[in-house]
C-alpha cells in the first residue's frame, strides 16, 4: 500500500460517526458558507496529529497529493507532516545529522509549498493550526513583502494565513507586521477575518499593552465590533466598557 493510501486508511480507522455528522456543520460546510463543500471523515484533531507523527517521512510529492484530498481530515494530516518537520529541523539533535542548512532547505520547501496550494487550506483550523511555524517561523529573518500580497488576496485563507503568521513574530514582541495588517484590512467584511486581527491583536497585547491601547485609540471607532471585542478581551472590565462605548 502506498503511503498516501495508508494515511488514508489510518485515519478512516480513527474515524468517529458522531463526530462525522457534527464537524460539518460547525465548519459551515452548508450552501454559501465559508466551508461551503467540504468532507468529514470524523476525526478528532489529536488522532490526525498521532497519525502525522508516524509518517514524518512522507516526501513533498505524497503531501501535495494529500493537500488535494476532498477529506478535510486527510489535508489537515498532510499540513501537520509539514509543521512537525519544520519544528524538527530546527531541533540540535537534528541538526548534527544533517546540518542547519540542510534544514533551512527543508523549511524553504515546505513553505513554497504551503503556499503553492493555499486553496487547499480552506478552513480558519488549518491555517491556525499551520500558519505560524511554516509561514511565520520560516520568515522571521527574511523580508516579509509576501504577507501583504496575501492579504491583498481575493481568497479568504490566504489573507488569514497573513494575519495569523504573524503569531511567530508577536511570540518574539515583534509587532510591525500585525500592526500594519491590521490597517490594511481594518474595513474587511468577514467574520473569520475580524477574528484573526482581533486574535493576533489580544497577543500583542499581552506583550505590549501601551502599544495596543495607542493603535484602539486610533482605530476603536472604525474596527467591527468582533474585532474590538477580541483585541481587548484581556483587558479590565472598565477598560473594555471604554473602548466598546467610543
Amino acid at each position: 500500500m502506498i503511503k498516501t493510501e495508508t494515511i488514508q486508511s489510518e485515519l478512516e480507522f480513527l474515524s468517529d460517526n458522531e463526530k462525522r455528522q457534527i464537524l460539518p456543520r460547525f465548519f459551515k460546510t452548508g450552501k454559501g458558507e465559508y466551508g461551503e463543500g467540504d468532507k468529514f471523515i470524523g476525526v478528532t484533531v489529536p488522532n490526525i496529529r498521532s497519525v502525522a507523527m508516524l509518517h514524518l517521512d512522507t516526501n513533498n510529492n505524497e503531501i501535495e497529493e494529500l493537500l488535494h484530498s476532498q477529506w478535510h481530515e486527510i489535508r489537515m494530516c498532510a499540513l501537520m507532516i509539514m509543521v512537525e518537520n519544520c519544528k524538527l529541523t530546527r531541533k540540535s539533535k537534528w541538526i548534527k545529522l544533517h546540518s542547519e542548512k540542510q534544514g533551512e532547505d527543508l523549511r524553504k520547501k515546505l513553505f513554497q509549498l504551503y503556499l503553492k496550494h493555499t486553496d487547499r487550506i480552506n478552513n480558519w483550523d488549518l491555517v491556525d493550526l499551520t500558519a505560524p511555524t511554516i509561514v511565520g517561523n520560516y520568515l522571521k529573518d527574511k523580508d516579509r513583502d509576501i504577507l501583504y500580497k496575501l492579504a491583498k488576496s481575493p481568497l479568504l485563507w490566504d489573507q488569514r494565513i497573513a494575519v495569523v503568521s504573524t503569531y511567530a513574530f508577536i511570540r518574539e514582541n515583534d509587532f510591525k507586521e500585525i500592526y500594519s495588517l491590521a490597517e490594511i484590512l481594518i474595513h474587511h467584511k468577514h467574520d473569520l477575518m475580524h477574528k484573526a486581527i482581533g486574535w493576533m491583536l489580544r497577543e500583542a497585547g499581552k506583550r505590549d499593552k501601551p502599544l495596543l491601547m495607542d493603535f484602539l485609540d486610533i482605530h476603536c471607532k472604525e474596527m467591527p465590533r468582533t474585532m474590538l471585542r477580541y483585541s481587548i478581551e484581556k483587558f479590565p472590565e472598565s477598560e473594555r466598557q471604554y473602548y466598546m462605548s467610543k
